[in-house]
């Protein structure tokens, strides 16, 4: 790249320039909103970010990314819907009542606030990116409910409407603008003339993206170096409609080779381990797809794998495990654990746990992302070999036969290793795959797995390298936007949800459900749900659009109940999950589809047309 084209950036650009303003930046949010092409939201990032220096470039670019912290950064802003609500109408002066309207008109706090707050004038000067930063990292580290609504409202009085609009958005992990993290890593490559994978390559590396940024502005992209015990990004699977298209994006070569091979798809929670680091012997994490830390809800995964003989890091699936059958129990079994920040001993007696592994991301401190997936295979097996000899080295962890587990030694349990590999065999036939299929149905898991033995591993991305199969049942992953209370024994809890798609950057409502979780659950949901309330019309109470269900259903209807326009007939309620992120919900477009397909006579089975829909592989 000729000098002449090197874009410059001046140390003293962070904070005298008006780029680097919260305005600058909500002006920015404020067309990106607008603007549907992405090569169009590229360019207008990449234009914002150029001129700034290293700091404010970096916030910018995280804040971009919906989060007001990395994703290796622990901290929480822990700002409620509840509280943002009461601090909006306390600066705004407004009545339950105007507040209640504005919700309605807009569907979303953060514009709400803008229009209740629409001529708010605030005096000072401009806060910049890093002012608010700092608000936000004060708001973390308050744990007084108090002290954060003092914070709170000292900080959206000194912004105009337009910048309290995207700060709320901001706090809620709700900014709605059409930006994914692939983009911006796409518009710091533009901005500073970096190659694009050298951008994602430092982020898979540091899990920072304000840091990233500090390395492409000084050309150090390549220093970055890889950190255990930070969550690197999942890689996701496409759907595939049927077994026979499946089959045929991974046909044998013209020798008779196979190109790819089939595992279980399994109905648990998807998860990365990191464990094994010698400089912090015993250590481990457990992430979430959605790169939480749920290490504290499996203790007894922790434990095992706190004997890594060497440092790791593992993608695969949590399950609730029977022994006795070698098989895994269905989901039901292990959603109770999902969440808890304290395991009491009881929960852990009933519910044998294991992690199946399918893939090695990183071992003895080399990251094997660009490895072909035959390699890493190769790698996890033996890794896998090594991890069983030192348990079964370990007296407390001597691995033992099925009889010991209901001896009545209450220890047995610990007995049984903790860690599986998935079954993997390569793809040689269409008859292979309905026999797995069906093997698979017969075994309580969902389906397969269909993936590329050259493929690389590619951190948050979804392609064809993966496909995904699965059993016939129709189902969505739909966000609750509205609950209600119940009748009869449930009378007095939050039990009727109703749920929402995403059309692009906006919800809508396609049906309600009042089946399918447990007492328990629903408890817990509707202490969430008080604790999170926008507003309440009638009996409706409206929430933050927070809480992500799987839903199954007979078939899509049109309807004009609901402003999507289809309902869901006969709805209810799989599972929670709160492993998946409301921006990966499903889309309209795919209720649409679902709606074409059902008059096409597409009914879904093994060896026809699976219904699939995107989920955590």
């Amino acid at each position: 790249m000729p000098n002449s084209m090197v874009p410059r950036f001046a140390a003293d650009n962070s904070n005298n320039t008006p780029a680097a303003t919260w305005l600058a930046f909500a002006h920015l949010c404020d067309h990106l909103a607008s603007t549907r092409g992405k090569l169009s939201k590229r360019k207008a990032i990449a234009d914002f970010l150029r001129p700034l220096a290293a700091p404010p470039a970096g916030l910018a670019a995280q804040f971009l990314t919906g989060t007001p912290f990395p994703q290796a950064d622990e901290r929480k802003a822990q700002t409620g819907g509840q509280t943002m609500v009461r601090v909006v109408r306390e600066i705004a002066g407004a009545t339950p009542e105007q507040f209640s309207a504005a919700y309605r008109k807009y569907g979303d706090l953060g514009a709400a606030a803008e229009d209740l707050l629409r001529g708010q004038a605030p005096a000072g000067a401009p806060l910049t990116l890093e002012d608010i930063h700092r608000n936000f990292q004060e708001l973390a580290a308050t744990r007084m409910q108090s002290a954060k609504t003092s914070t709170l409202l000292q900080l959206l009085r000194a912004l105009t409407p337009l910048e309290a609009k995207y700060c709320i958005k901001l706090l809620l992990g709700d900014m709605r603008i059409g930006v994914k993290q692939s983009l911006v890593e796409e518009a710091i490559a533009e901005a500073c003339g970096e190659p694009v994978a050298d951008v994602r390559r430092a982020e898979t590396m540091r899990g920072d993206i304000a840091a990233v940024v500090a390395l492409a502005w000084t050309r150090t992209l390549s220093s970055a170096r890889f950190r255990m015990f930070h969550p690197l990004g999942f890689m996701l699977a496409t759907p595939a409609p049927d077994a026979q298209e499946a089959f045929a994006r991974f046909l044998p070569d013209g020798a008779g080779t196979p190109t790819g091979q089939v595992e279980n798809k399994y109905d648990g929670m998807r998860a990365q381990i990191h464990c094994g680091a010698a400089e912090e012997p015993g250590r481990v994490r457990i992430f979430s797809r959605t790169r939480e830390d749920i290490t504290a809800s499996f203790p007894e995964l922790a434990e095992w794998f706190a004997m890594a003989p060497e440092p790791a890091v593992l993608d695969g699936e949590i399950l609730a495990w029977d022994p006795s059958k070698s098989r895994a129990l269905p989901f039901t079994s292990l959603q109770p654990r999902i969440g808890r920040k304290r395991v009491t001993p009881k929960m852990r007696t009933e519910s044998f746990l294991v992690f199946v592994a399918f893939d090695l991301l990183a071992v003895r401190e080399e990251l094997l992302l660009e490895q072909p997936l035959r390699e890493r295979r190769a790698r996890l097996e033996q890794w896998s070999e090594r991890m069983l000899q030192a348990a079964a080295a370990n007296p407390r962890f001597v691995l033992a036969g099925q009889p010991e587990l209901f001896s009545g030694d209450t220890s047995a349990s610990e007995r049984i290793p903790r860690l599986h590999l998935a079954p993997a065999q390569p793809v040689q036939s269409a008859a292979q795959i309905d026999a797995a299929f069906d093997e698979a149905q017969q075994s309580g898991n969902e389906g397969l797995m269909f993936k590329a033995l050259d493929s690389v591993y590619e951190p948050g991305r979804r392609g064809l390298a993966w496909i995904k199969l699965k059993r016939e049942l129709s189902t969505l992953d739909v966000v609750v936007t509205a609950v209600e209370y119940g009748n009869g024994r449930r009378a007095a809890v939050l039990s009727d949800y109703t749920f929402a798609v995403r059309a692009g950057d906006q919800l809508r409502n396609i049906g309600k459900a009042y089946s399918g979780l447990t007492d328990a659950e629903i408890l817990e949901l509707t202490q969430h749900f008080l604790a999170n309330r926008i507003d309440a019309r009638g009996g409706q109470i409206l929430v933050e659009p927070t809480i992500v269900l799987e839903v199954a259903f007979n078939n899509v209807m049109q309807s004009e109940r609901h402003d999507s326009g289809y309902a869901l007939r006969f709805p209810r309620i799989v599972r929670i999950r709160p492993d998946k992120p409301i921006t990966q919900i499903d889309t309209l477009e795919r209720v649409a589809e679902l709606f074409r397909n059902q008059h096409k006579g597409a009914a879904a089975n093994a060896h026809g047309s699976a219904n699939v829909h995107g989920d955590d592989r």
